[in-house]
């Protein structure tokens, strides 16, 4: 824990006063607190609070790895509303990645992380998804593997008969380390009736997580945010993350994932910057036991992910290399950032840049 002194914050919004007064004490802030944080247009005031909290836990540092994201296939067999990603067998632009072509992907000896995954497929059998795992692990066995959502174990049990507490340990017995945060969407029964039925909701994520948590291998959470979801529901979401933490301290890192319109228009606009700063700082005050909040850049922009940093955000997730996911929903970023790159806009953000693994062990830091 790192100690800094609290700043005098002048507040537009003198409703955040008591809020600031909890957060100093190192008090848990309520869900109504949540909520009147989204609802305040003192989005400075937010930020600097956030910025507080952020350093009173890891000072000037901002995290980014060296990684790959792979996407081995885009045929799903789900049809979610938000979904630009998902292809139906015979679809133009359906794909499937033979071992090879991802071997390929991974052949940069500097890379430390390789994040996976990808559609549920109709008829890859569970065999197929270890041999992806064997085969990066064969070849690249220092490289960590972070793989398969939540939303996936639920499909590999709902279609192979495989419980998810088996998958994930013939997946750890093939090199699997970690798992991200993805599927999760938002934890609410109305948005889920809406825009993803097919999916795992709330409880049924929040299990898996828990059943990979107690088996070792710790994992991110997500939200995707600016679609239908309300503030309240949001907030909701963050407090069952909350719950989770106390229960198993499995989480790494959040993400805060920002909807990308692409063709699906549940919204008529893209979320501001502001909305995406102002979701970065009130998870960062919300989720008191989550060490990492992250800036994802390649959905949020670099503009916005280096002005995060100054708002809760303490990691940039990595330079990512090919990803079909965000840009398939017409994701305006890069599609990847080199490392001097990343270490430029954390520099630029006033941070100190810190290289790392998928578990945050300090690799290098950029301190020259």
């Amino acid at each position: 824990m790192v100690t800094t002194e609290a700043p005098d914050i002048l507040f537009q919004d003198q409703g955040l006063t008591p809020i600031w007064e909890k957060v100093q004490q190192g008090q848990r802030l309520s869900e109504e607190d949540g909520l009147a944080l989204f609802q305040t247009p003192d989005l400075i005031s937010v930020g600097r609070m956030a910025d507080w909290v952020k350093r009173q836990k890891t000072g000037d540092k901002v995290y980014f790895v060296f990684n790959r994201h792979v996407n081995p296939t885009n045929l799903c067999v789900l049809s979610c509303t938000f979904c630009d990603f998902a292809k139906k067998p015979g679809d133009d632009g359906a794909y499937e990645l033979g071992f090879e072509e991802i071997l390929d992907m991974l052949e940069d000896p500097e890379i430390r992380e390789v994040h996976i995954v990808g559609g549920h497929h109709p008829t890859w059998p569970f065999e197929h998804y270890e041999e992806i795992l064997r085969v990066i692990h064969q070849r690249y066995p220092d490289m960590q593997i972070k793989a398969f959502t939540a939303s996936e174990l639920d499909y590999f049990e709902k279609r192979w008969k495989v419980p998810v507490a088996e998958a994930l340990d013939r997946f750890k017995a093939v090199g699997l380390r970690t798992m991200p945060g993805g599927g999760a969407e938002v934890f609410s029964d109305r948005v889920r009736r809406q825009l993803f039925p097919g999916k795992a909701g709330a409880k049924r994520w929040l299990d898996i997580h828990r059943i990979a948590h107690g088996k070792g291998v710790r994992s991110n959470a997500t939200l995707l945010y600016g679609h239908i979801e309300t503030y309240q529901e949001r907030v909701r979401h963050l407090a069952l993350l909350r719950e989770l933490q106390d229960e198993t301290g499995g989480f790494l890192a959040f993400i805060p994932l920002e909807y990308q319109i692409g063709d699906t228009h549940l919204v008529q606009r893209q979320a501001s910057a502001m909305e995406n700063l102002k979701t970065i700082a009130v998870s960062r005050l919300m989720l008191d036991n989550f060490d990492h909040i992250k800036a994802y850049w390649i959905m949020m922009s670099e503009e916005a992910a280096g002005m995060a940093l100054n708002f809760g955000a303490d990691d940039l997730d990595g330079t990512i290399g090919q990803e079909l996911i965000a840009h398939a929903a017409q994701a305006k970023s890069p599609v990847g950032l080199a490392r001097e790159r990343m270490v430029r806009l954390i520099r630029d953000a006033g941070k100190l840049p810190v290289e790392r693994d998928a578990t945050y062990e300090v690799v290098h830091v950029y301190d020259d």
